[in-house]
This record gives structure tokens, sequence and C-alpha cells, in this order.
């Protein structure tokens, strides 16, 4: 089947792209565990098998997997069942499952992905019909399913992302801007009221953790939450001690390392970003702005030339993660959002992202290969065989 595909069309700048993303990861990894050579070379391992499962994925006609939609919506309510049933908890949060012979894995990573799959056939199926009441609840229905097993481990900030990202993929999906202007009418005022709740002490609807991470970052004076709030402190310190080209590049000593000091927890998956800002300064986190965005444009490019509505919506989907989970990475590591426990795409140390990414990857390189140029091509190429053996 792949010999079919006219290469010319293969998304090669995405491609390094994402290996650039994971070259400057890698580096990224190895000074944040203080050159610790067993998480690094997880990391590496996670990068081999998600280029061989991206370049496989690519060479796959995207409808091929959409064809086992249901199966792998299926696969996902029961691996988050799992989690909550005999799940690893950590931090307040049962969010892992061990497995024999592979090891710890996150199952909303891949469920995130799982929805895009799930949902560019359901829409593209009921294409049609997708301002139809029934259409729209029972859509509804299967993406709350997810909702509330993933809220339940508990994971606020992939709820969060995940109800953004089905708003846009049904955005996509052609919903009608009335029934838009409805729902905005009905979730701000919610939003609101979610929020004058959840400040509250005595509240029961999120943990007593998630309430004061959100308080820290709404009160940074208050001292009862003083806690809290250091990570983030320090993580700007460290972004900002890095200056123009970073400790890495100038050489600098002189001044107390936040990284090497390990003020910043985790700094090897969530506060990523902190460590590119002291190791290599503005320069370097530039850089992997710049990256990450180039991924997300090259995603809505691919979607504007998908030959159907399942593939823009593959590719639209993707571009979202992408950004959303970016842009909240790096507002948590500069203190512009509550702090929130999210990796960076390609760049933190986690080998179900990582993977999970590249398999969405690797179906919007499909997307792109089977443009609508390329649909063009085939059916031109249909007619004049026809032709000849007339």
């Amino acid at each position: 089947m792949f010999l079919n595909y006219n290469f010319r069309n293969y998304n090669y700048r995405l491609f390094l792209y994402v290996l650039l993303l994971n070259i400057l990861g890698v580096l990224l990894i190895r000074s944040a565990t203080n050159q610790d050579m067993a998480v690094v070379g997880k990391q590496i391992m996670g990068i081999a098998v998600g280029l061989v499962l991206v370049i496989g994925l690519s060479l796959l006609d995207y409808h091929k997997v959409l064809s086992l939609a249901p199966f792998i919506y299926g696969i996902c309510i029961a691996g988050l069942i799992a989690v909550l049933v005999a799940g690893v908890s950590r931090g307040g949060a049962t969010r892992w499952l061990v497995l024999p012979g592979i090891g710890q894995i996150q199952p909303s990573e891949f469920a995130k992905i799982g929805l895009i799959v799930f949902f560019s056939w359901f829409f593209s199926k009921n294409q049609e019909k997708i301002n139809r009441p029934t259409v729209l609840a029972l859509g509804a229905a299967l993406y709350l399913m997810v909702f509330l097993l993933i809220y339940e481990q508990p994971d606020m900030k992939n709820t969060l992302m995940l109800l953004a990202v089905f708003c846009i993929l049904i955005y996509i999906a052609g919903l009608s801007y009335k029934i838009i202007g409805g729902m905005f009418l009905i979730i701000i005022p919610l939003a609101i009221i979610f929020v004058s709740i959840v400040v509250q002490p005595d509240q029961k609807l999120i943990k007593d953790y998630q309430r004061k991470r959100i308080m820290a970052f709404l009160y940074p004076e208050n001292e009862e939450y003083s806690d809290d709030i250091e990570q983030q402190n320090n993580s700007k310190t460290a972004i900002a001690s890095g200056e123009l080209i970073g400790k890495k590049l100038s050489g600098d000593k002189e001044v107390a390392s936040v990284n090497d000091g390990n003020f910043v927890s985790e700094n090897q998956t969530d506060f990523i970003f902190a460590v590119a800002g002291e190791e290599y300064g503005f320069m370097g986190c530039c850089s992997i702005v710049i990256l990450l965005l180039a991924i997300s444009v090259e995603c809505i490019r691919m979607s504007l030339r998908a030959k159907d509505l399942s593939g823009k919506i593959i590719c639209c989907g993707m571009a979202s993660i992408i950004s959303l989970q970016s842009f909240l990475n790096i507002c948590v590591a500069t203190g512009i959002a509550p702090n929130t426990g999210t990796p960076l795409p390609f760049v933190s140390y986690g080998l179900t992202s990582l993977i999970s990414l590249y398999i969405g990857m690797g179906m919007v390189l499909n997307v792109g290969l089977q443009s609508s140029a390329y649909n063009k091509e085939i059916r031109r190429k249909a007619i004049d065989q026809k032709e000849d053996y007339l």
C-alpha cells in the first residue's frame, strides 16, 4: 500500500522538528538528573521505540486505524478503570499502572490520543447530523465517561485539557455557531460557580492539595500557602539566572544553581522548562517554544490539506494537544498558572507521554501523505488505467 504514496508529500519538516526537540530533551534530562544515565537511557529507548512507531504509522493508512476506533475507545475505558481498581498511588493521586515486562504506564496519556482517534471516526461518521441533539448527546456521553474516570484519579489538568480538546474537535467537525454561543452562555457561569466553590475550605469538588495550589496562585503573598508556591518561585529564579545564553554555554558557576541544588522537584518532567532556562537561557527557551509552535503549525497546515474530515480532526486534535500542553507547562514554570503536573511535549522525561505523542504524530504524517492532491492523483491514475484498458 505504501508504495503508492508520493513521498514528496511526506512532511519531513515535522519529523525533523520532533527529533530536534527530543535531542534537546535528552540534554536537559541529563542535566536535570545530574547525569543519571539510567534515566537518560530510558528516554533514549523511548525515543527509539517512538521513531519506529511514527515511521510505521506514517506509512499505514489512517483509515485502517479509524476502523478500530470503537475497540480503541473500549481499551481506553478499560485502562482507566484498571487504574482506579489496581493503580499505583503517588503524591495523593492514582494515575499509573504497573504492567509485567513493561513497567509503569499512565493510561490517561494514551486516552488523549485514543479520544482523538475515536471522535475523528465518530464525527466523520455523523458529519451530516453533527448538529442533531441525539448525536451531540451521544458524543457528550461518550466523552463524559472518559472525563469522569480521569477526574476520579484525580487528574485535573488532563481533565480540563481533554475538555478543551473535545470542544476543538467538535468545532472542527462543523458544530453550529448558534450551539457554540449557547454553550458559552452555559459554560462561563458554571466556571465562575466552580471557582467560587473550590476556593472554600470545606468544599468537596477537588482534593485539598489541588485547592491549595489554586489558592497559592491566587494569593501568593499568603504565608499559609508559601510551601505550595515555593517550587514555582524557584523555577522562575532558575529561568532568570540563565539570562541570555544560560550557564551551560557561558560557563557561569559563581551563582548557585537552583537546578543542581534540587530546589525544584520533578525538574526532569514538570519543570523541565526551568532547566532549559537555567542551562541555555533565553535563547534555549525560545528555541523550545519555536519548535513546539512549528509542530503545531505543521499539524494545522496538514489539516487544511486533508482529504476528509477525519484526517482534518486528527491533525487539529494533535495540534491542540501539543499547543495546550506546552502552553500549560510553560505557564506553570513561569508562575502565570497554578502548579499542575504537565509534561512538556517531546522534552520532558516520561515514556508514556512520549510514545503516545509519537503515535499521534505518525497518524498526522499519514494524513499529510494522503492529502487532497494525493487523492486527485490516485483518481487520475485510475482513469488513465481504465482508458488504457478500453
